[in-house]
């Protein structure tokens, strides 16, 4: 019944810098134990029903009298004794952890197979993103453990030292390196939070860094220990040339997109490519039709040859012809010999995932009018039947019907689900849209504003308004919002792209300004955005 162990390194904080070994080895995990933020990074591989465990807020697993280490050893063995395969996930590289040294030591003294996954050290991978480079002589002080010789030591030489300390003692190890032979005016930076959208670093010199802290509100703080890089020497002068990670566009923004996770998906990767920190509050919910018959006639008629086309115009029409179908136990060989179309890459993707690849995609705009451009009329020599099936919500617009019939098609407008207003979020995700919690909300359509404003309440001042459209606009407006940024194109992507040059905008204009660079939600609490002239 012996499982077996992997010892994971999480790495400091970014999920992307998992390796694809530590993604394979979490797909087929049965449990997953670590710390709290540890477990938030590997989670999103793991299968859904994984199990995890906490030790250090465990109190039935770790007796405070006991060796922490040692508790949580046994642990791992006795999970894997259960044939488990068990992850334990660590954060930065295992094989820089003393104590995931000696819980490798205690299952290999209990003959239990493990295995060790290496992953980014926060002493390699925080100077990277914090954009100091480390090259030539490097030397890594762990503050904690550090003895009067190390510190004589590094501060004799001339070596660019890589500090791993927490931000309440940096004041301390400056101090101990000016004492150990540093010159004051040795430039250093201190980066907390690395690799994270919540990171942030200082630049000053060893005299100087103190007063930085404490002039910029970074300390005291009322939190515990914070854990934090120090990169001591003349390389720290390079991030103001290399710093890429923390002048991204939307840098830490928390941006609200009222769609579901599914619908956000590659919307969401666009804005942390560009720094931003996505929140998905579904503002509408997809129900089937009222009476299915309608729906079920056409999908015979789908099978019988009734149509020559078949149009999807959202990734929700795929969803309800697809479980139709597998209601009826069909799959994608009955879309043989009839022609079909697809508004947006989302809905084509839908349709490849489902086997089908789309005849016909909008060359322009994706959207009924975009579609209609590329349509082809109907003409009784080359097209034998003269029907489309057009799958669709019940609340869509005619202007696609329309368009079909004025290109001489029937057209069989059949409703395919009903879209209601969803259940309000959390409180938590309502009072930080009402309290100015979110820096921008990303509005794709006029009925997610009517929606979000009806189920959370109205956006705070503070936050920025995009919209994909002047109809999404108009409808903003007259809910008392004003929109600060709007898509260039009815594009999802496009929307992102023009926040995303609004935050550039805003940085450089508080940077000509030599105002310090904050978001939104950030101003003062009451604050009202003055009108654009």
């Amino acid at each position: 019944m012996t499982g077996h162990v992997t010892f994971l390194g999480a790495g400091p904080g970014d999920p992307g810098l998992l390796t694809l070994r530590a993604v394979e080895a979490l797909a087929v995990a049965d449990l997953l134990i670590g710390d709290g933020p540890v477990l938030d990074v590997v989670r999103t591989h793991a299968r859904a029903d994984v199990g995890t465990a906490e030790p250090a807020l465990d109190g039935e697993v770790l007796d405070p009298s006991a060796d922490p280490s040692a508790v949580v050893a046994q642990l791992v063995m006795t999970s894997a004794r259960t044939g488990k395969r068990v992850v334990r996930a660590i954060a930065g590289d295992p094989g820089l952890d003393s104590s995931a040294a000696a819980e490798m030591l205690a299952c290999a003294q209990a003959g239990i197979p493990f295995e060790v996954v290496p992953g980014v050290a926060a002493a390699l991978g925080v100077p990277a993103y914090a954009g100091v480079p480390l090259s030539g002589d490097v030397r890594f002080v762990d503050a904690a453990t550090a003895s009067d010789r190390c510190w004589t030591e590094v501060g004799a030489s001339d070596a660019t030292l890589v500090v791993s300390t927490t931000l309440q003692t940096v004041a301390a190890v400056t101090a101990e390196l000016i004492a150990s032979g540093r010159k004051p005016d040795t430039l250093l930076s201190v980066t907390v939070a690395g690799t994270t959208t919540r990171q942030r670093t200082w630049t000053a010199t060893l005299a100087t860094i103190a007063s930085e802290l404490k002039a910029t509100k970074a300390l005291p703080t009322p939190e515990g220990p914070i854990a934090a890089i120090a990169v001591v020497g003349e390389r720290a002068a390079q991030r103001e040339h290399l710093s890429w990670f923390e002048t991204k566009p939307l840098f830490g923004w928390r941006v609200l997109v009222p769609r579901t996770k599914e619908q956000a998906a590659s919307l969401s990767d666009q804005l942390r490519s560009y720094g931003a920190v996505p929140h998905e509050v579904p503002t509408i919910a997809v129900e089937p039709p009222r009476t299915p018959q309608q729906m079920e006639r056409a999908v015979k008629g789908l099978v019988t040859g009734r149509y020559e086309w078949i149009a999807f115009t959202s990734v929700n029409a795929v969803k309800a012809v697809r479980e139709k179908f597998e209601e009826y136990g069909l799959d994608a060989r009955a879309f043989a010999g009839i022609k079909v179309a697809a508004v947006g890459e989302q809905t084509a993707q839908a349709l490849v995932e489902f086997g089908v690849k789309p005849d016909l995609v909008p060359s322009g705009e994706q959207s009924a009018a975009g579609l209609l451009e590329d349509w082809p009329p109907y003409d009784p020599v080359f097209d034998p039947i003269d029907r489309v099936f057009l799958p669709r919500a019940d609340i869509a617009t005619e202007t696609l019907v329309a368009g079909l019939v004025d290109l001489g098609w029937e057209v069989d407008d059949v409703t395919a689900y009903r879209t209601v207003r969803a259940s309000p979020p959390p409180a938590d995700t309502r009072e930080a849209i009402k309290g100015g919690g979110f820096d921008a909300v990303l509005f794709t359509s006029s009925s997610t504003v009517r929606n979000l404003v009806g189920i959370a309440g109205k956006p705070h001042n503070v936050t920025v308004i995009a919209c994909i459209g002047p109809a999404t606009a108009k409808t903003a407006e007259e809910h008392g919002l004003r929109v600060d940024v709007m898509a260039p194109e009815p594009s999802v992507h496009a929307l992102a792209q023009a926040l995303a040059d609004f935050g550039t905008a805003r940085r450089e204009a508080a940077r000509e300004a030599g105002d310090p660079v904050t978001r939104p939600s950030e101003r003062r609490p009451g604050a009202r955005r003055r009108a654009r002239v």
